[in-house]
């Protein structure tokens, strides 16, 4: 029987490169479209012949930046995607924005297209901030494709950042409240990290505390006028990404595109695929338990309590610390909003 996997497609290619990214991208003025759409429908073709023709329940446009991406190029591979499965009635697809990049016609046609959430790198309303992590749009710039998005009845989501050096409390709740203003349904705030071999690794930058950092994202749950439904997203009740929410609960999932990984199933049997379409290698299901494990408990409904998930988890600790840890009454292992602070440290006493 096939399986239905949702897809990921990487689009590697931005038109700069920010002072914090570690993800697998290029600054490209001109990328080689018609090579990439090549690569990218063979990858697709390959995929049918190893799964059949699955259902699909949500595609996701990643990178980079898609929405660089010409409109005869997405046009195209999302009829491969229509030609090699079955893309199921309601997928949510989503495409990945920077303000600056789309036009409101362009974002027009992406609709007409398909695309029925977008997804925008915002990262800061502050345009000194903006500049600061390298971003090459203006907060007001933002602010429009927003409004051109909810114009359109797309379903919208925006990105931003906190904790940057001499951030504090009051930044983030002035950031929230900023965020409030918009009037968006979804929103990720992700803290601030300084990856290896990033400009921001070579420069000597003091960064909050780790205790000012947990009053941050104490604040922004206080304030943010979205819940809180995994570690650093927000949303609506309704308006969670279907995507993430389906990768993060452990469903099969495809890669597509170089720098892209992903977790197939066939006939029961776990791989784990990575970057190149040729390579991929069993694991085991105690493997893949434990990778359940690490994301389901980022979501605030926690993780699918099944077989598996069961012989890899120390009940014992589960049962000594009720404070910490619960079992819902949708049978799911979630952590309190105390032990979501501490989530890290719980993972390394939580398995067997």
């Amino acid at each position: 029987m096939n399986v239905p996997h949702n897809i990921y497609i990487h689009v590697p290619f931005c038109l700069s490169k920010c002072k914090y990214c570690a993800f697998f991208s290029h600054a490209c003025a001109e990328p080689d479209w018609d090579k990439y759409a090549k690569d990218i429908t063979g990858e697709i073709k390959y995929w049918e012949q190893q799964l059949g023709k699955i259902s699909v329940p949500s595609i996701f446009f990643g990178g980079g930046t898609p929405s660089l991406m010409p409109i005869k190029v997405f046009e195209h591979i999302m009829n491969a995607i229509q030609r090699c499965f079955n893309i199921t009635s309601g997928c949510e697809i989503t495409l990945e924005s920077n303000p600056g990049t789309v036009t409101k016609n362009k974002l027009s046609e992406f609709a007409r297209a398909g695309i029925n959430r977008l997804s925008v790198g915002i990262q800061s309303l502050n345009d000194d901030k903006l500049k600061f992590l390298g971003r090459i749009h203006t907060a007001q710039q933002a602010i429009k494709l927003l409004d051109c998005a909810k114009e359109m009845g797309l379903h919208v989501s925006a990105d931003f950042m906190y904790g940057l050096p001499n951030e504090n409390v009051h930044d983030i709740i002035k950031t929230c409240k900023d965020i409030n203003s918009l009037g968006i349904s979804h929103c990720s705030l992700y803290e601030l990290t300084i990856e290896p071999h990033t400009p921001f690794s070579k420069m000597n930058l003091q960064m909050p505390t780790n205790n000012e950092m947990a009053d941050m994202y104490i604040a922004i749950a206080e304030t943010l006028n979205l819940p809180r439904y995994e570690v650093s997203n927000y949303a609506t009740p309704g308006e969670e990404c279907r995507h993430n929410q389906n990768v993060w609960d452990g469903e099969p999932y495809i890669g597509v595109g170089q720098g892209a990984a992903g977790r197939i199933l066939i006939d029961n049997i776990w791989y784990e695929q990575m970057g190149d379409r040729q390579k991929f290698e069993k694991i085991s299901n105690q493997t893949r338990a434990i990778e359940r494990l690490i994301t389901g408990l980022r979501q605030v409904r926690g993780v699918k309590i099944d077989a598996d998930i069961t012989q890899i988890i120390n009940q014992e600790f589960v049962n000594q610390n009720p404070d910490l840890l619960i079992i819902t009454s949708e049978n799911r292992l979630a952590t309190s909003s105390k032990g979501m602070l501490i989530l890290d440290d719980l993972l390394l006493n939580l398995t067997r």
